[in-house]
């Protein structure tokens, strides 16, 4: 009688635990979407946040709407499940989204530090050349470009064997390569491409735009200085956040046997979790005019 009173025990106990990890995940997600989701109500709703700068926010903002939903609801769903199981075809969707929405970031904080650079160095011409027409054109080459990008490799894995049918990891992102029972040269020489087209150039881009940013206001008077540290510093450090996520990923599938599993939570956690929140943070409260907005919204008896 014990015996069965101790087996129960543990399986009652393991039910708790499961829920308990099932609501905590549920309340982040509930999280992600609501902070994102409310600061791009905010750009869309008032007049004076119709402005380059964040309209790009917005766009990155969304991107994290749609990366957590990429994601949190297969976690939600596996938490609740004795199997984790995906089929190949989802997991491939699944991997396409991500780095659609991932690559596509990079080209927005790309078109960002072209507007503040143009902003900062060229203000009497930012007018003219951040019309509305040019921040669509942007927009739709930031996301048109990751995902022809993406695309091409995607259709190339749906193609090729599988060898191995246990993928270890919470999403199909890169390992899925470990899948495949060969890697072809046209696969690595796609992602190659991918990788200079989607990161390096425009990182390096990024770096010369805030150069110049940084050469102007070293000259400038005070006031330009604090525009400048009010309006890039949070570029800045979402974009170093964020390069330091994409560095784990494109190294994670070479040396994922010998990387810590602590280490592998930790950035994985990351991914999921600290980046979607943290853009959404660091604009909220960074950025002078939406942080005034989020204030008139959540303490409107201190604006009377």
């Amino acid at each position: 009688m014990e015996d069965e009173f101790n087996a129960t025990y543990i399986t009652l106990n393991g039910y708790v635990e499961v829920y308990v990890y099932f609501v905590i995940m549920f309340i982040i997600y509930l999280l992600i979407i609501c902070f994102n989701s409310t600061i791009v109500c905010l750009i869309w709703i008032h007049k004076n946040l119709h402005e380059p700068m964040y309209i790009f926010i917005a766009a990155l903002l969304l991107n994290s709407v749609l990366f957590s939903t990429n994601i949190y609801p297969k976690l939600l769903i596996d938490v609740l499940s004795e199997k984790q199981i995906i089929s190949y075809s989802a997991c491939l969707f699944q991997y396409f989204i991500f780095y659609f929405l991932a690559s596509s970031e990079f080209l927005l904080l790309a078109a960002m530090s072209y507007d503040r650079y143009v902003s900062i160095c060229k203000p009497l011409q930012y007018p003219t050349i951040m019309r509305k027409r040019n921040i669509c054109i942007f927009l739709f080459l930031a996301w048109f470009v990751a995902a022809c990008h993406v695309v091409a490799p995607t259709i190339l894995s749906a193609e090729i064997k599988l060898c191995n049918f246990f993928f270890k990891g919470i999403f199909c992102n890169n390992t899925i390569y470990g899948l495949l029972c060969v890697r072809t040269s046209a696969l690595s020489v796609l992602g190659v491409v991918a990788l200079v087209d989607l990161v390096i150039l425009p990182l390096h881009f990024i770096v010369f735009t805030y150069t110049k940013i940084l050469i102007i206001v070293y000259r400038s008077g005070r006031e330009v200085r604090r525009k400048a540290a009010e309006t890039c510093l949070p570029h800045l450090m979402v974009l170093i956040c964020y390069s330091c996520l994409c560095i784990y990923d494109i190294i994670i599938a070479q040396v994922e046997s010998n990387l810590p599993k602590t280490a592998r939570f930790i950035m994985t956690l990351q991914i999921v979790l600290y980046h979607p929140l943290f853009n959404p943070l660091i604009y909220g409260l960074k950025m002078k005019e939406i942080s005034k907005h989020l204030k008139r919204l959540f303490c409107p008896a201190r604006n009377i």
